[in-house]
């Protein structure tokens, strides 16, 4: 379900200045990447629960993620860093996001120490909900099964939430969601999320080669662990409250230099600077891999074919839930 979003919102990043309105609440707990359909049925438990009691309700979240802690080596491509976490849960209808600091010492916590300390010390909470699959505490000691005994040992209820499966029956999660963007399939991607993935980045200068060939673009860069299939794809871009439909390119420029990975926007029907200003990006849908051209006119030649499927595909756009509406807007906006 998607509530509305409350009026005001806690951003919490100190437990020691735990905010007084989210005390004695309902919180949902958990890495939350993505924020997919499998983490808002943990959102949706909690929100249920708050209504029925006239609780607050929201969601505690670590960063970064903790395979960027326990595998740096190994970066996660992240779906939602904080900032994109916490727009959805607030779309969500929750009431605030309460984001924990991970690190190795917050990690060896003894699961007792989390309940104890954390959960009712310094939230002073009513009710948890987690998801089936959620651990804590020093060696993941804190297991489902542990925290629903640690709550009727502290006087909180818990609420365990079952995995959320897709039409076919598969499990959603976000490594298949990772695993779809990597092979372009973006329409399985949003429709795993449930709203269609976006991002956001600042747009920075570029070579202005677009521009020589009659397509400026909006030059974002990207996290370098970014798992996006290289390709062309029509986008909704955002911009000063604003929003544009688009076709961007993501990849190296084969054509040209081959350099770094880049994401290049260019604006159906737009003229103005956009330097400097910070662009949100909904990926809409994939339409071909990156490619090499023989000749900037051959390139110029699919650039203008790339655009006119790129109008068809936005212009036949419908919200694929009340969230994706709230999130990045209907068409026409």
């Amino acid at each position: 379900m998607s509530e509305p979003a409350p009026t005001s919102f806690s951003l919490v990043t100190d437990f020691d200045a735990f905010p007084e309105a989210l005390r004695g609440g309902v919180v949902a707990i958990g890495n939350f990447d993505g924020v997919h359909r499998g983490h808002r049925a943990v959102l949706d438990a909690a929100l249920a629960v708050a209504h029925g009691k006239g609780l607050p309700a929201y969601a505690l979240t670590f960063e970064p993620h903790p395979r960027s802690v326990f595998a740096p080596d190994r970066p996660v491509f992240r779906l939602t860093p904080a900032d994109a976490k916490a727009r959805i849960a607030r779309a969500c209808g929750l009431d605030g996001i309460v984001t924990a600091p991970f690190t190795r010492a917050f990690a060896s916590i003894e699961a007792e120490d989390f309940v104890a300390r954390i959960l009712k010390d310094k939230m002073g909470i009513v009710h948890a909900v987690t998801g089936y699959d959620f651990h804590f505490g020093r060696a993941r000691r804190g297991t489902p099964d542990f925290l629903v005994a640690s709550g009727q040992a502290e006087g909180f209820g818990v609420t365990i939430v079952r995995a959320e499966t897709d039409e076919g029956g598969e499990a959603v999660s976000s490594s298949r969601i990772r695993a779809a963007l990597a092979e372009g399939d973006v329409a399985l991607a949003n429709a795993l999320l449930g709203y269609r993935w976006f991002f956001e980045a600042d747009v920075t200068h570029g070579d202005k080669r677009g521009r020589d060939l009659g397509y400026p673009t909006a030059n974002l860069a990207l996290p370098p662990e970014t798992g996006l299939a290289h390709g062309i794809y029509a986008v909704r871009a955002e911009i000063g409250g604003v929003w544009h439909d688009g076709v961007a390119s993501f990849g190296r420029r084969p054509t040209f230099d081959n350099g770094a990975p880049l994401f290049e926007v260019h604006l159906l029907d737009f003229s103005g600077d956009l330097y400097d200003q910070r662009m949100r990006v909904v990926v809409a849908g994939h339409l071909r891999p990156e490619l090499r051209f023989d000749s900037a006119e051959a390139l110029v030649a699919q650039m203008d074919r790339d655009s006119a499927e790129a109008r068809a595909l936005l212009a036949s756009l419908t919200p694929l839930s009340a969230l994706d509406l709230s999130l990045n807007g209907g068409p026409g906006q």
